[in-house]
């Protein structure tokens, strides 16, 4: 049995049994994420935005309400939407009582600005601010988030409520559509829980893993707030978000299949429809759907545990009422490479052999992730010279899958569990258990850049590792 197989088992067991379908109040704007008037304004071509880091209380559902860290008082926080190639300036406040960071996660920016501290950028002190300046490149649709250390403190970093989507203009539309939506899926109130606890389960001397025991579309659990409403024939360009600090997302829209056009924010050489949406943590697809079986429909988690705590949204045709329909789903396995082509890849010119371990912490432990051996801080960097090409081979030999992001720019994939592709451009790549996985990207920004698994549980427990310049 492995991490996701546990939790699964572990979070049915404690699923509460109200209804999900009871109405709400909370309006469409506020969950499709809209730009806020109060986040930005437009100063002589270049964009300025203002966030302020400060505590939250979410409404998840009538008598469910979320103590967190958010944005300019919401969560997700403020869509920042701007035009590639336009300059942005976002000035941070910080009113949380501890330091913090703001990453511009998928963006091309200066490791000083990225928002990692591994890459030298600085925290923002509670109480103080900071101002972040810099080209808003390459388009389509990135994100922000905290980088802050976590650990064994479950209300900071990626378990709160510090996310919102970067939404970048690109110069040519990825297809036509009638209505643009943003939906990010997260998890809440975390806790640690021993896999020891289960009569089945993982090796005795597996180390503490996170349980959630709510989840919701942007800031409302499924059946509450208003639905996404829709007219038969239209066009709907999902912009979808795994804002999860530990967890991948399954989703499901019955009766209906999700044409992806981009991954990450970049558009995929192949259009493929699928009927079933994957990602891992900080993966982002755009899918657009064809609205052609008007009905009232549940949007949301594969997984009934997780819809039950609220992953999911009702999607409502005009004229149509009645209770929310969900059917199961057909058996569908995830496979990046439907996406991409056959086309020859160049040669790199180096290789860097990463092999990715666990070191299990025992009953009331934490597990410590390595990389070659070695946990952060003492992973020894990789050195690249500017303007070569590099391949990074990646063997998971753990039990765990592993969502690797590349800070600071795009890699290709060249190849995953054993099939060869190309032209699918990530800066997140989801490597299942005791596989492997190659990407290939050109030293082209210097400065340090940071590489780890996206799962908090993770990368705060040892596996991060750093790039450098010769």
């Amino acid at each position: 049995m492995n991490r996701r197989e546990f939790l699964r088992l572990a979070g049915a067991s404690m699923l509460s049994t109200a209804s999900v379908f009871s109405s709400g109040c909370s309006p469409l704007a506020d969950r499709t994420v809209r730009s806020s008037t109060s986040a930005s304004k437009t100063i002589a071509g270049a964009a300025h935005f203002s966030l302020r880091i400060a505590p939250v209380k979410l409404e998840l559902s009538p008598g469910q309400t979320i103590q967190t860290i958010g944005y300019n008082g919401s969560v997700p926080g403020p869509l920042l939407r701007v035009k590639e190639g336009q300059q942005v300036t976002v000035d941070v406040q910080n009113s949380s009582d501890v330091p913090e960071l703001v990453h511009w996660h998928g963006l091309y920016v200066p490791s000083e600005v990225d928002g990692a501290m591994e890459e030298g950028t600085p925290m923002v002190p509670s109480g103080g601010s900071r101002q972040y300046s810099f080209i808003a490149q390459p388009s389509g649709t990135r994100w922000y988030h905290t980088h802050a250390f976590a650990g064994k403190d479950l209300r900071r970093s990626l378990y709160s409520g510090q996310f919102g989507f970067f939404y970048i203009e690109p110069k040519n539309n990825p297809g036509q559509y009638d209505q643009e939506v943003f939906i990010a899926a997260h998890q809440w109130n975390p806790e640690f829980v021993s896999m020891q606890d289960l009569k089945k389960g993982p090796p005795p001397d597996n180390g503490l893993e996170v349980m959630y025991r709510a989840a919701s579309f942007n800031d409302k659990a499924l059946g509450y707030g208003e639905p996404i409403r829709v007219k038969a024939g239209e066009r709907v360009l999902f912009h979808l978000l795994n804002a999860s600090a530990t967890d991948d997302v399954h989703l499901v829209l019955p009766g209906h299949s999700f044409n992806i056009v981009a991954l990450d924010g970049n558009p995929v050489p192949i259009s493929r429809t699928v009927p079933v949406l994957v990602l891992a943590p900080a993966e982002r697809i755009d899918a657009i759907v064809e609205m052609k079986q008007p009905r009232v429909w549940v949007f949301g988690s594969a997984e009934d545990d997780m819809r039950g705590m609220g992953m999911g949204v009702v999607i409502e045709y005009a004229g149509q009422h009645g209770k929310p329909q969900w059917s199961k789903p057909v058996t569908s396995t995830w496979d990046y490479t439907v996406f991409g082509t056959n086309a020859a890849i160049p040669e790199p010119d180096q290789r860097f052999n990463l092999v990715f371990e666990k070191i299990p912490g025992g009953h009331g432990g934490f597990n410590r992730w390595t990389i070659n051996g070695k946990s952060w801080p003492d992973v020894i960097p990789l050195v690249v010279k500017a303007g070569q090409r590099y391949r990074m081979v990646m063997e998971n030999k753990s039990g765990d899958d592993h969502p690797i992001h590349l800070h600071r720019r795009t890699f290709e994939l060249t190849r995953i569990a054993g099939k060869t592709t190309a032209g699918i451009r990530k800066d997140t790549v989801n490597i299942p258990r005791r596989q492997s996985a190659e990407i290939d990207f050109v030293a082209d920004d210097p400065g340090l850049t940071l590489f780890h698994c996206h799962m908090q549980l993770h990368m705060d427990f040892g596996f991060m590792a750093l790039m450098k310049y010769a």
